[in-house]
């Protein structure tokens, strides 16, 4: 019983760091990002490339979140579904947005299927939150594309 309850506490400070990374408050959103994707790369065989391109200057704290929580969600979605060996992630800052995109080259699926997608469903419920969008190109056999774009204030 104590095992338990241990490893159930261990799980819970898990998903409370997960959901907001000290790492994100403390450094930012781009070493939050390299830290997530370090740890799938050691903890899967799936190769993931990061790119960002933000400048040095801090996103707002609900836009850094927000995308942490998209690459999050997809990451989790490719590691648990898409049979994938590489991952691309770009993130860019422009003048009035900042654009996320997360490429995979796994099995993809059918984007129009409802019953798949709760995850993409979270996706698009924050970046609306934001005034932002979620596309998502994919079909069976042809790996996914997300593309998460919010405007900046």
């Amino acid at each position: 019983m104590r095992e338990l309850v241990v490893s159930t506490l261990h799980d819970v400070r898990r998903l409370a760091v997960e959901l907001r990374p000290a790492a994100l408050d403390d450094f930012g959103l781009t070493a939050a990002l390299e830290r997530l994707t370090e740890m799938v790369s050691l903890d899967t065989s799936v190769e993931v490339d990061l790119e960002i391109g933000i400048g040095d200057e801090r996103l707002p704290a609900d836009v850094e979140t927000t995308m942490y929580r998209i690459v999050q969600e997809a990451l989790t979605n490719i590691s648990k579904h898409a049979d994938a060996t590489r991952i691309s992630i770009v993130l860019t800052r422009t003048e009035h947005t900042v654009v996320l995109v997360v490429e995979d080259d796994g099995d993809g699926f059918d984007p129009s299927d409802e019953t798949a997608g709760l995850g993409l469903a979270g996706m698009r419920e924050r970046l609306t939150l934001l005034g932002g969008r979620l596309t998502v190109e994919a079909s069976p056999g042809t790996g996914t594309t997300v593309a998460a774009e919010v405007p900046l204030p």
